[in-house]
């Protein structure tokens, strides 16, 4: 080992140059594993230490449309300090309503925030609102053309804005929300007048504990004291659920698009190794030919590839360490949660472990030429097949394999997603390796073109020492993930051009009260003529039981019941609407009356096991209903009408309190009309306009998309480096093949357009199993990762394949200048 050692260290003082591909690969595919690893501790840290701020308080406990009763608050309060938060949708508008805009009006107590601060930004004319004053988001105020000091109408109110949010402690916690924040005390609140019997709000109690006191204790007891309450409790230790459920699984993918991007550099590390060792053959047979054994060889350049792994991983975990920092420094705003800046050792150390393990894999192999071939063969510069190698190496290789695919599934949050994904590129690599072998058998078997350049390019495929399985995988990884980035990447930036019907609504209208309806309905005639008004009961509820399971008690929400989280929108309606279609059970009579009956979503029924004849119960303003299903819906959500998971039979729900919501489609130059026409007539109504929903939702896929494009591009670099790792491991072969015909007459560009024919060959190949790959891997990511539908642009799709194609063969060509420029003496006193 010492005598290895010394040979390895004196080795390396020649430099790096053939090594330089492996520690651009293991940096690249390292680098980009540590990067998402450390991005997504910092943000789901950050959650959970943030989460007292975040969630407002210790524990949280809400119930919508309605308040608590005096009996409920006192138990709340027996259990710590209380502060009280109203939060529902309102239009604000200019005091002359020129113009209006949807807010997240919130309504606040003096307790608030319990935790955190809550900050305005200089210049304000107080701390905090109090009676007809407010505080609005400074995109609020940029929105309508006002200023500090102007007035703002809400509801029935006009109210004076005292100042611009800086700091808002809660607002992560709050979820996706469509409208900028609108602060008021209770005061406020109540001057607007729209907290009203049926209006759609939500009550939010934070309380904060003494000191000491466990959460899940109080929860408890909240709920044995209050069991018929509708009450949905969270506590601080998750204080944004669905934020860090997203962190979580986008992690997750990122990560194993990053150990994608690994395992094709770990190809790049063995067709390195392969290279470097090829130009190491004078030195090898020197060392052999003065006693030096295969094993004292064999250890040498073990040790010097480990040392300059050892530095590439040391290099991609130091960038991916502080990854966190300058995505805070470049887009800390557009972050969900700000990231808790540190260092995290678990995804650095699991990043290290893949690195290692990849370069032990891909390196042992072509390591193994130096105890197979002996000094003799080495000296002639033979291009015969290496001796397999002996099966100690083959079962270490297999090992370390093995280790790589169980440190995956076991650092996972889904292990079965992990195990399926490793599965697929093991299938990945073995159906390219067998594609690159059948080329060549084909090759071997086809008949001789009688033109020279053809018979060159066929005989370069199949020839002894031939690169063509190399080329294949090389080319194969490369195309395939051109092809799947293609077909992410259009489908997120189509998700809103096909989901959204040419006879979508001009507008959502939400919180008319239930006795101005007839009223409404006449405004929007007026203001609209051409207009087409849909009008529908609207509650609010939650799911707390299917059939005798309570959810509360559920040990986890299976996967895709996402309708169990939280409350619910609710109808009642006599007949099928638009865009449903009964695929079980019967739809109820128009003028039922009955015990509650319900129509379910088909995918939500499949998701929780539920059947036709099943009951579920909902609480609704506290009050618990029993209901039977009478039928199962397929819902198209894609005509953005209103649909509803659950839908009653007449004769449960009417005389609850509620209001009603409506969608109502016109030519866009009635719009405005129509907008300033509800917000003067109906100042309780919310108007939601389509087109604002959907750049909102676009802006949202474009951060996704950059996510996705980010952590793909580097494993389409390291698919680039392994191909320029393959040529360079044929270069001594294709510099024997071009000083042989150039002897025999042959010109630079005759041996060029040869290659340029076996590349082409090869191109056309591989780019038709790589556009079936890709799709299939797209749709995979596209429809069960990110849950987003299918409906890719293929035009695009195949034009970046044809890209990626082109880019491969230039690649290709100028790997084989080197082998051009050689001239025939030097060449052969080398060879």
């Amino acid at each position: 080992m010492s005598l290895a050692l010394r040979l390895a260290l004196r080795d390396l003082r020649g430099g790096l140059t053939g090594l330089r591909l492996l520690a651009i690969c293991l940096f690249l595919g390292v680098g980009a594993l540590a990067a998402v690893g450390s991005l997504s501790s910092a943000i789901v840290t950050g959650l959970s230490e943030e989460g007292q701020s975040i969630l407002g308080g210790d524990i949280q406990v809400e119930v919508v449309q309605r308040a608590a009763t005096p009996e409920e608050l006192a138990g709340l309060r027996a259990e710590g300090e209380v502060s009280h938060i109203t939060r529902m949708r309102a239009m604000a508008a200019r005091p002359d309503g020129a113009d209006s805009v949807l807010v997240e009006l919130k309504g606040v107590d003096g307790a608030y925030p319990l935790y955190g601060q809550f900050r305005l930004q200089p210049g304000a004319l107080a701390p905090r609102p109090s009676g007809n004053q407010v505080a609005v988001a400074p995109e609020l105020a940029e929105r309508l053309r006002l200023h500090i000091g102007d007035n703002i109408r809400i509801g029935t109110a006009s109210l004076t804005i005292i100042g611009l949010i800086a700091e808002e402690p809660d607002r992560v916690g709050q979820g996706f929300t469509l409208g900028s924040t609108a602060l008021v005390d209770r005061a406020g609140l109540a001057a607007t007048g729209l907290v009203q019997p049926g209006s759609l709000y939500t009550s939010a109690y934070r309380i904060k504990l003494p000191a000491g006191m466990a959460l899940e204790a109080v929860t408890e007891r909240i709920e044995e004291r209050f069991p018929d309450s509708g009450f949905d409790i969270d506590d601080r230790s998750n204080g944004a659920p669905g934020t860090r459920r997203f962190i979580e699984r986008l992690g997750q993918f990122l990560t194993l698009v990053g150990l994608t991007a690994l395992v094709v550099a770990g190809i790049g590390v063995g067709n390195g190794v392969t290279s470097y060792l090829d130009g190491k053959r004078g030195i090898i047979a020197t060392l052999k030919m003065l006693g030096a054994t295969s094993r004292t060889i064999f250890l040498s350049y073990l040790l010097q590839i480990g040392l300059v792994a050892l530095a590439a991983i040391i290099a991609g975990l130091a960038i991916g360490a502080l990854v966190p920092w300058i995505v805070t420094q470049i887009a800390g705003s557009a972050l969900p949660v700000p990231p808790l800046l540190s260092l995290y050792p678990q995804p650095l150390l699991i990043s290290a472990a893949y690195g290692l393990l990849i370069a032990l894999v891909f390196a042992l192999l072509p390591l193994a030429r130096a105890r197979t071939v002996p000094a003799a063969s080495l000296f002639r510069g033979s291009l015969d097949l290496l001796r397999r190698p002996g099966w100690r190496l083959v079962i270490a290789v297999v090992f370390a394999a093995g280790l790589i695919a169980a440190l995956a599934v076991a650092t996972a949050r889904e292990p079965g997603f992990a195990a399926g994904f490793i599965a697929a590129a093991l299938g990945l690599l073995f159906l390219l390796t067998s594609l690159g072998w059948l080329i060549r058998w084909v090759a071997a078997r086809l008949p001789r073109p009688r033109n020279p350049l053809f018979r060159l390019a066929l005989a370069n495929l199949h020839r002894p020492a031939a690169q063509t399985g190399k080329l294949v995988v090389a080319l194969g990884l490369g195309l395939t993930l051109f092809t799947t980035l293609a077909v992410i990447e259009t489908n997120l930036s189509g998700q809103i051009r096909t989901t959204i019907p040419e006879t979508a609504p001009s507008f959502f209208m939400l919180d008319i009260p239930i006795e101005e309806v007839d009223r409404f309905r006449a405004l929007a005639t007026e203001a609209a003529p051409r207009g087409d008004l849909v009008t529908i009961p609207s509650l609010r509820g939650s799911i707390v039981a299917i059939g005798d399971q309570r959810v509360s008690e559920m040990a986890e929400i299976p996967e895709g019941a996402w309708f169990l989280r939280g409350d619910r929108g609710l109808t009642y309606a006599r007949e099928i609407p638009e865009g449903s279609r009964v695929v079980e059970g019967r739809w109820w009579a128009p003028d039922y009356h009955g015990d509650p009956l319900i129509s379910l979503d088909v995918e939500a029924a499949r998701a929780v096991g539920l059947q036709v004849g099943d009951t579920i119960t909902v609480s609704i303003l506290g009050r618990e209903i029993e209901a039977k299903i009478a039928s199962f819906r397929e819902i198209n959500w894609d005509t953005m009408g209103f649909n509803f998971v659950v839908i009653f039979a007449p004769g449960t729900l009417e005389d609850a309190p509620h209001s009603f919501m409506a969608t109502i489609s016109m030519p866009a130059d009635e719009e405005p009309a129509f907008s300033r026409a509800v917000a003067n007539a109906f100042p309780s109504v919310s108007v939601i306009r389509v087109k604002e929903v959907v750049e909102t939702v676009a802006g949202m896929l474009g951060q996704l998309s950059v996510a996705v494009r980010s952590a793909a591009s580097v494993a389409i670099f390291a698919g680039i480096a392994v191909l320029i790792g393959a040529l360079a491991a044929s270069r001594r072969a294709r510099i024997y093949d071009s000083v042989m015909l150039k002897l025999l007459g042959a010109t630079r560009a005759r041996i060029l357009m040869a290659q340029a024919i076996e590349f082409l060959a090869l191109a056309l190949i591989v780019a038709t199993l790589a556009f079936g790959l890709g799709a299939g891997a797209g749709w995979y990511v596209v429809v069960e990762v990110l849950e987003l539908e299918w409906g890719p642009d293929w035009s695009v799709v195949t034009l970046t394949l044809v890209a990626g194609a082109l880019v491969t063969l230039v690649l290709g060509l100028l790997g084989s200048l080197p082998a051009l420029a050689a001239r025939p003496a030097r060449a052969l006193r080398t060879l």
